[in-house]
């Protein structure tokens, strides 16, 4: 099963499939009852947000190569939480 990282609210792709919210706060002035409809997500982990740093350098992308940029950085940042939580096990 692939995994990508999507700006949220974006249009989902046909072959989409669980899109999981990774958001500290959910969006401002849409229902809970619409997250999903309004291609916001259908699931909110809220406990997996990335850091505030983070979220400002993926809210700067512009462009395609920026936010491919951001998805790198984050896959590193989480790759190496993932790494330091099963040394501290």
């Amino acid at each position: 099963m692939a995994i990508r990282i999507v700006r949220l609210g974006s249009p989902r792709a046909k072959d989409e499939g669980l899109r999981i919210g990774t958001v500290r706060r959910p969006p401002r002035g849409v229902p809970k009852s619409e997250f999903a409809s309004q291609d916001w997500y259908d699931v909110w982990f809220p406990n997996l947000a990335p850091s505030a740093e983070t979220v400002k350098f993926a809210q700067s992308a512009r462009t395609p190569a920026q936010w491919a940029a951001f998805a790198r950085k984050l896959a590193v940042v989480g790759a190496m939480q993932r790494s330091s939580a099963c040394r501290a096990s």
